[in-house]
């Protein structure tokens, strides 16, 4: 705002003070005070910011409270409207436009600094992050497959009674074969160390070497180098989008193959069982196709036996009725002859008890006498 425009209000103020401003004027001189208060406010601090740079801590210069001061003494002369002795402070107490626009330029640089090292921090922290979610991936899918082949080699082959000597063997193994592999790794890993120290050693060697001769990089160089660097940044951010997207897929077709193999698993499972199935079968036909060649014998043999006796029957004629009764007649006296015969042998048979009782009797008398009246006596 001008001079003119200042002293306007100030003019009215003087001339006619027992006169009450109208609302809107009040308004309008408070909204200018408070919008100068807002300006000398950010000067002053944006002028306090560089000279605290310029100046040490412990050695500031006493010139800085006095015009803190007279800033607040001004900020409350501007409140009371008196134009020619606020002028006269501005002309005083302000900065020159070349001071200003030399705090604002400096006060940029510092602002543009400030970024680069909250960029190139943020760029750090990114970049460690991420390193540390492709380490936990990487740890990740290393964890999912111990776990598959644990559950592969140990639990699906150890028998299922608990306390077996074979499944704490193959536990001691498994346990064991792993220690080896960590071993190995943690070698290669130390021999990797070791060579990466050496490569950084030879290469800090060069840098000095460069520094000392005179080739050290220069300012343009620098900013190729920069150049270069955030195109290659981009590229490993390229890459590293692929990298995860890649990881993805990885994890996915991981899970694919497990549900396939868990699958195959079950197929494999399956044909065992029908080949069992199928060996019972075939011992069964073959059982069947036995009973069945032995069953056609014997109908072989039956029909033999059956087309004879038709043959016999359809040869067979009843002999005339006298030869019957011929027959009949001496089939009559042989009966009779046979009980007959059959009385006599039960009446021999009675005879021969008696005598066979008569003679044991006799040779019982006699061994009694001889028992009694030895011979040689």
């Amino acid at each position: 705002m001008s001079d003119e425009d200042s002293e306007t209000p100030a003019t009215e103020l003087q001339g006619g003070e027992e006169n009450e401003l109208p609302i809107i004027q009040l308004c309008a001189l408070v909204e200018e005070v408070s919008y100068g208060n807002s300006a000398l406010n950010t000067e002053t601090e944006m002028f306090e910011k560089y000279y605290n740079k310029l100046e040490p801590t412990g050695q500031r210069h006493p010139r800085l409270s006095e015009i803190k001061v007279m800033g607040a003494e001004f900020a409350q002369l501007r409140g009371r409207r008196k134009s020619k002795f606020r002028t006269d402070m501005d002309r005083g107490l302000g900065l020159s436009c070349d001071q200003k626009c030399e705090i604002i330029l400096k006060e940029l640089e510092d602002t543009k600094d400030e970024m680069r090292h909250m960029r190139a921090n943020a760029e750090r922290n990114l970049q460690h992050h991420e390193a540390i979610i492709e380490e936990a991936e990487i740890r990740w899918v290393e964890v999912q497959k111990a776990v598959y082949e644990f559950k592969k080699d140990i639990l699906k082959t150890i028998p299922k009674k608990k306390g077996s000597i074979l499944a704490t063997q193959k536990m001691i193994k498994y346990i064991e074969d792993m220690n080896c592999r960590r071993d190995s790794m943690k070698d290669k890993l130390r021999l990797k160390n070791v060579s990466l120290k050496a490569q950084r050693k030879k290469m800090l060697l060069q840098l000095r070497q460069k520094e000392e001769v005179g080739e050290a990089l220069r300012d343009v160089d620098f900013q190729q180098l920069k150049i270069k660097n955030a195109q290659f940044l981009e590229t490993a951010e390229a890459k590293n989008q692929e990298l995860v997207q890649l990881k993805l897929e990885c994890g996915n077709t991981l899970q694919i193959l497990n549900t396939y193999k868990s699958k195959l698993q079950r197929a494999v499972d399956m044909s065992i069982h029908l080949d069992k199935e199928i060996l019972l079968r075939k011992e069964l036909l073959e059982k069947i196709e036995r009973e069945t060649l032995q069953v056609e014998e014997d109908r072989a043999k039956a029909e033999a036996a059956n087309k004879r006796l038709c043959r016999q029957l359809a040869e067979f004629r009843a002999p005339p009725v006298i030869l019957y009764v011929r027959e009949k007649i001496v089939t009559g006296d042989l009966e009779k002859t046979i009980k007959m015969w059959e009385r006599k042998v039960e009446i021999a048979e009675m005879s021969l008890k008696g005598y066979r009782k008569a003679w044991n009797k006799m040779k019982t008398t006699n061994e009694h006498l001889q028992a009694i009246c030895p011979p040689g006596k």
